[in-house]
């Protein structure tokens, strides 16, 4: 175990981190007491990407979805209702 004071960790931060990212365990001690305990950031498995950058997995029902006609008309009335329709219907100044 690495114990090392707060003037000696701001001037050996690199290295100190070098250890704990090594396995060691590495406290910062503040006053001869132990302040903080160093220790690495479990990294995260990288995300599989498409050429295009994109995560692999959207596009992947791509072909196996369909829609009934007409799934994007607009009905007038909600249309109206919408449009027309207050965003914070307690105040007194609407659209």
């Amino acid at each position: 175990m690495v114990v090392a004071n707060i003037h000696n960790a701001k001037t050996n931060l690199s290295k100190l981190i070098e250890r704990a990212e090594a396995g060691e365990e590495v406290v910062i001690a503040r006053n001869g007491k132990p302040a903080v305990r160093l220790t690495p950031i479990e990294a995260k498995p990288d995300i599989p990407r498409r050429p295009d950058g994109l995560p692999a997995w959207m596009g992947s029902l791509k072909g196996q979805i369909s829609y009934g006609p007409g799934f994007d008309t607009s009905d007038e009335d909600i249309q109206r209702s919408f449009d027309e329709s207050r965003i914070f219907p307690w105040e007194d100044d609407g659209p």
